[in-house]
């Protein structure tokens, strides 16, 4: 098993033993398992699922962050989680709509970078939850 421990700017969201976590680095999808060799990835805005004891699944929208792995101990250094059961649909379609009349906008006040990273956030969120953005 892996002990693992999500925190945030907030403190302390997750402490839990997990059998797998499986995430998206900057360079491509992953899955950890015990016994892996340590590691320190940054992650990008994804969903992040991990296995439980029993086989059983969580699902979380993360905004990105840090994963330190060594000794079976995993560290998720996030600004932002949300729980599927957590995840505000009416509030994620609506980051989803100003993000994307940014982008569409596109003036020279208009700052591409961000609307894109809120634009990958919405759909992160709605995606953990079933959700396509409408």
């Amino acid at each position: 098993m892996i002990d693992l421990k999500i925190v945030t700017p907030e403190g302390r969201y997750l402490e839990e033993p997990v059998s797998a976590l499986h995430a998206k680095s900057v360079v491509g999808e992953f899955t950890l398992l015990p016994n892996h060799m340590p590691i320190v990835m940054s992650l990008v805005p994804c969903k992040l699922t991990l296995t439980l004891e029993g086989g059983n699944k969580e699902e979380y929208a993360i905004s990105g962050g840090v994963l330190h792995f060594d000794e079976n101990k995993a560290t998720l250094l996030c600004d932002a989680i949300e729980g599927k059961a957590e995840i505000d649909i009416p509030r994620a379609q609506a980051a989803y709509k100003r993000a994307r009349a940014r982008i569409e906008k596109r003036d020279s006040t208009t700052q591409m970078q961000r609307a894109e990273l809120a634009m990958q956030r919405a759909i992160n969120r709605l995606s953990v939850t079933g959700n396509q953005p409408k």
